[in-house]
């Protein structure tokens, strides 16, 4: 992202000295769905960031904010309850999480722009969220450590923007290193960096450019099913926490229990974290035609078990998987639209993106965006 831009429109509108944080948006290797479940996630951060522009103003509880990409401005306070626009509610939530953990938020005046794309399951939202958050605790010295950034721009998403999201997206935002995956332990937030290093493959995004305005609401839905089967299991397992607790096995005991959409989500899951373990064993053996292999049976069970894909999604991932060349590939993020995920011989990679955009063309009569991403390092502070 080139900052130049935002400091113009930050020195024309405001006065004084200023900061700059980045935080990069992230792709997710595998593990869809399971943060949420106290599971286990993979993703990585990556080259495409959102960045802010920002001066504390301790004279005033005003905090005006420019999105400077959509050319749009908004003036709120801690107390404001009603955004003009969507997204003032991430920054809003921010503030009113870290004022709940007894921090004095006094206004500021900022500026963000990034090139994290918007509705592609990068999670644009996370990384302003964690630019906000990193900001406001370095500039004001609240002394909070990332993890309660992270939680802050978590309960955000619960709170202000009606998203009961996991933790994975702001985790791996102010946590990723470059060339490093973040194998994250939802439940106890203990995390290990695992080496991403494919020399001969390359990570592909293609952008079905469907947004996915279903996600939000479906995404809860999903939560709320994954509960209730947690609920009906726990009855007899009182040691059953989460889904990440039970077993394959355990889960046919109530089959009949059930309603077959709930037993459905909940079978995607369990399978999912089985997925995510193998995987990262993969790695670290740099295995990754497993790892490839992993992906197509985790969007397998996204589109039939938990039921967020959609025919764009499918059909990028069919024409991959007939495509000599493409280990795997699979949706990523929360669904009904945005972007798969694929990993491509290097060889390849360029035949590969024609070959799906043409086909993909062809079905629906536009091309997909194909969006180009390296692992990097998490957010930070640059001026």
């Amino acid at each position: 992202m080139n900052t130049d831009q935002l400091i113009k429109v930050f020195k024309a509108k405001f006065s004084g000295d200023y900061a700059v944080f980045s935080a990069p948006g992230r792709i997710n290797i595998i593990g869809e769905h399971t943060d949420y479940n106290n599971g286990f996630v993979l993703p990585g951060a990556i080259d495409k960031t959102i960045d802010l522009v920002i001066k504390i103003n301790h004279n005033s509880n005003i905090i005006n904010v420019i999105a400077n990409d959509l050319k749009e401005e908004e003036s709120i306070t801690k107390d404001t309850t009603k955004t003009k626009y969507h997204w003032t509610k991430y920054i809003l939530g921010v503030v009113c999480e870290l004022t709940k953990l007894g921090c004095n938020i006094p206004g500021f005046d900022c500026v963000f722009g990034g090139n994290v794309p918007v509705g592609s399951g990068m999670s644009s939202s996370a990384a302003l969220e964690s630019a906000v958050g990193l900001a406001l605790n370095e500039l004001l010295g609240l002394k909070l450590s990332r993890i309660q950034l992270a939680k802050a721009g978590q309960m955000a998403e619960h709170n202000y923007v009606g998203v009961r999201c996991g933790i994975m997206d702001q985790f791996a935002s102010l946590f990723g290193e470059k060339g490093k995956l973040v194998k994250l332990d939802c439940r106890s937030l203990e995390y290990e960096m695992i080496p991403f290093n494919p020399e001969n493959y390359s990570i592909v995004l293609m952008d079905t450019r469907v947004s996915h305005s279903l996600a939000s609401s479906e995404y809860n839905k999903r939560r709320a099913s994954c509960e209730e089967g947690v609920g009906i299991i726990s009855a007899k397992y009182p040691e059953v926490k989460s889904l990440r607790d039970v077993t394959f096995n355990m889960l046919e005991e109530f089959i009949d229990d059930m309603q077959i959409e709930t037993y459905k989500r909940c079978l995607y899951v369990i399978g999912e974290t089985v997925r995510m373990q193998k995987a990262c064993d993969a790695l670290k053996t740099n295995d990754f035609i497993t790892l490839g292999n992993l992906m197509f049976e985790c969007h397998d069970g996204l589109q039939l078990l938990y039921e967020v894909s959609c025919k764009e999604l499918d059909f990028l991932v069919y024409t991959a998987g007939k495509f000599d060349g493409a280990i795997g590939s699979r949706m990523m993020g929360g669904g009904f639209g945005g972007c798969t995920i694929s990993l491509v011989e290097t060889a390849k990679e360029k035949d590969f993106i024609e070959h799906s955009s043409n086909k993909f063309k062809t079905e629906f009569g536009y091309l997909p965006h194909v969006h180009e991403v390296k692992i990097a390092e998490g957010a930070r502070r640059i001026i």
